[in-house]
């Protein structure tokens, strides 16, 4: 199987992004994969702004060229008979993707029946991208596949219990596989084709312009100097390059040839130098404005607009480097880690050496999207911005830097495409068979309408997925079961309140009478919390769904929804820091020459902002769209990180006694915990208040 990150580094060891694209593919067909994605990358410039083709079409046609392309790329063997097989491969695919969307109304006209030749492309379609997605990303997904379509198809029918489902022919499974809504060729495969390609693309753009070297200028430039700076560095460059790459693996090894050393040298040990740039380009994902494939994933799922997405996004996503930088500076701290000599530029130099072709266009791409244009539509000029904004800077993209950049941006597609188009057969069936709604009850029942526990069982199920899956594939899977569930119980504590308010709706209540009608005047006045939980979850789950859409208001169902998704994407991203799988943290690992599982550990503890934030957005309005209550959210959360930060290595500026090092969790937790305004601020004051008797502590023991 070919190495799925070898592609990873799109800067060389120099910092300099020119060497890196002199030979973009390898191997025997480098020459025709270089040109061949040069066309599949106009092709999809010019069908993001053409409504020329049908979506089936367009999806097709993408699925298709990348599957060609990941063909020729991913090598089966290396071998002469191999490179001949590749070739034939992609080519059947091809025209396999092909007959079937053109054979799509004689299907339905023979009454939806396949005759031989739709059998055949079915088979070389599914088979195919099966095994392209083996080449790419392993076997989980393969073997998901075989386990799903044979579950509708033989084995359902004859197992007991929930999760028995009647069996569909052979003939009806092929038929949904290739054109249902969630299919191959369906709601996920439309995302990739449209979104997520246009600003791999634009990424692609970015990077060969020498964006990602004035992103490691600009870091150096402005945490340099700092106390820890080299790991600022990283957690700054990793968090500006995620705006582009939409990769930790990528982010990690693009960034970490240059701050790993670097923060060798300055004395971090290299586990946790490997760490530091392993969580931080996990994070890269959840930075807006592109946040990788799953923004895009998640506005199709919820019907919430992309920009909003984004938005709501940002602070979460500033807390969660925060906590990286906190343990960064406190274990600088700890290993009297004193401040660099600034090697680099300034921070005005910096800018205007490179600035131009990173700030423009990001910036153009951001207004675009908030003042309602499409993605699709912002990316695409954003794409164009980036080639003009070049000449403003040292290094102007000509012809040949454009051509670089096209196939770089289709290179960097491939197993995301692959992976996006083969794993709507998954969703297709659980579609289908209703396993997601049957999956959501059951972790309803077992949380037993508790959000922490429902939370910690989705964590649970994201890390086990994780270890074959890569990001974007666990998180449509976990959204696909979850998110359901978990949508319903962060409504349910909002009618729990409205409940123990006594401000149930009257309608809503009436709900109450179809169960108990004594029910009705224990509604009329306040009640206990416990008490209102008790009375709504005598209510089936029918009735309980009824008085949730009738008591909840439209906006609140919104939040709720989105903070389900976004719990979801968040703990989709654990795979890449938490052992035993953790590609980000092992890639960084080989960069500093480190044991693997080690460094896994260490990006894992620097990470635990992915399972604190996840709650913030569960039990707190920082994604309600309200800005004041964001921002407040977001001050107390961030004093609070801190005292969690502080609590677990045992220092602040300087060594924690057993005592204060308990006070400091305790009072970070208070800061964070939804109890209100008065303990969120007692808990902030008093981690300010150890941090200063900790300064003063510091400064007597260098006294």
């Amino acid at each position: 199987m070919a190495d799925a990150t070898q592609d990873s580094n799109p800067l060389s060891e120099e910092g300099s992004s020119e060497s890196h694209f002199t030979n973009i593919f390898s191997g025997p067909w480098a020459k025709l994969a270089y040109w061949f994605a040069i066309a599949l990358s106009v092709g999809h410039i010019y069908a993001a702004l053409s409504a020329d083709l049908s979506e089936i079409m367009r999806n097709a046609l993408h699925f298709a060229g990348f599957g060609f392309l990941c063909a020729i790329t991913y090598p089966l063997l290396r071998s002469k008979v191999s490179m001949w097989l590749d070739l034939a491969l992609g080519l059947a695919l091809i025209w396999a993707a092909m007959h079937l969307v053109f054979g799509e109304n004689a299907i339905y006209d023979r009454g939806v029946r396949l005759i031989t030749a739709d059998w055949i492309a079915g088979a070389i379609v599914i088979l195919g991208g099966m095994e392209l997605a083996r080449r790419s990303s392993g076997w989980i997904i393969p073997i998901l596949i075989v386990i799903a379509l044979s579950y509708i198809a033989v084995w359902g029918q004859h197992i007991p219990g929930i999760f028995r489902f009647g069996g569909l022919s052979y003939e009806t499974v092929m038929f949904r596989s290739i054109y249902g809504d969630d299919a191959i060729f369906g709601t996920i495969a439309r995302i990739s084709s449209t979104y997520v390609v246009l600003f791999i693309i634009f990424g692609a753009f970015l990077l060969r312009s020498g964006a990602g070297d004035f992103v490691i200028d600009l870091a150096r430039a402005v945490a340099g100097k700092l106390i820890g700076g080299p790991g600022m560095v990283a957690v700054i460059a990793s968090a500006l390059t995620g705006t582009i790459s939409g990769s930790a693996v990528a982010n990690t090894a693009s960034t970490g040839v240059i701050t790993i050393p670097l923060m060798k040298r300055a004395g971090f040990k290299p586990t946790f130098a490997g760490g530091v740039e392993a969580a931080s380009s996990t994070g890269g994902q959840l930075m807006p404005p592109i946040m990788g494939a799953g923004a895009f994933v998640m506005a199709s799922y919820t019907n919430i607009s992309y920009e909003t997405i984004v938005l709501v996004a940002f602070l979460p996503a500033m807390l969660y480097f925060a906590s990286v930088m906190f343990f960064v500076r406190i274990e600088a701290k700890k290993i009297d880690m004193q401040p660099m000599s600034n090697d680099g530029l300034s921070l005005g130099e910096t800018v205007k050496k490179g600035g131009a072709s990173f700030i423009i266009p990001i910036s153009i791409v951001i207004g675009m999207l908030v003042s309602g244009f499409s993605p699709t539509y912002a990316a695409s000029v954003g794409i164009v911005a980036v080639v003009a904004s070049s000449w403003l800077t040292r290094s102007p993209m000509g012809p040949k830097a454009i051509l670089d950049a096209l196939a770089l941006g289709a290179k960097n597609m491939i197993m995301t495409a692959v992976l996006l188009c083969i794993v709507g057969l998954i969703v297709n069936v659980i579609a289908t068979a209703g396993v997601g709604n049957t999956f959501s009850l059951m972790i309803s029942n077992w949380a037993d309408g508790n959000v922490l526990i429902a939370i910690i069982l989705i964590a649970l199920a994201s890390l086990v997925l994780g270890m074959g899956l890569p990001v974007t594939a666990a998180y449509i899977v976990l959204a696909t079961l979850s998110a359901p569930a978990l949508t319903g119980m962060i409504s349910d504590g909002v009618v729990i309140d409205l409940i123990a308010a006594g401000n149930l709706v009257e309608e809503a209540k009436a709900m109450f009478m179809l169960v108990s009608p004594e029910a009705l005047t224990a509604l009329t006045a306040p009640m206990t919390t416990a008490d209102a939980t008790a009375l709504y979850g005598g209510l089936p789950i029918e009735l309980q769904a009824a008085v949730r859409d009738m008591a909840v208001p439209a906006a609140v169902q919104v939040t709720a929804l989105l903070s389900a998704h976004m719990i979801i994407f968040w703990l989709s991203q654990d795979s890449n820091v938490t052992p035993p799988v953790c590609l980000a943290a092992f890639t960084a690992a080989a960069a500093a020459k480190a044991p693997p599982m080690a460094t896994g550990f260490a990006s894992w503890k620097l990470a635990k902002g992915l399972y604190i934030v996840p709650i913030l957005f569960a039990y707190t309005p920082i994604l309600s769209g309200e800005w004041t209550d964001a921002v407040r959210v977001f001050v107390f959360a961030f004093v609070g990180i801190y005292g969690l930060a502080a609590a677990m290595q045992g220092w602040m500026e300087a060594k924690l006694s057993i005592v204060f090092r308990v006070l400091a969790g305790v009072t970070g937790l208070a800061a964070m915990w939804p109890a209100g305004l008065a303990v969120n601020a007692a808990g902030a004051v008093a981690v300010i208040v150890l941090l200063v008797l900790n300064v003063r502590a510091s400064r007597q023991q260098i006294a």
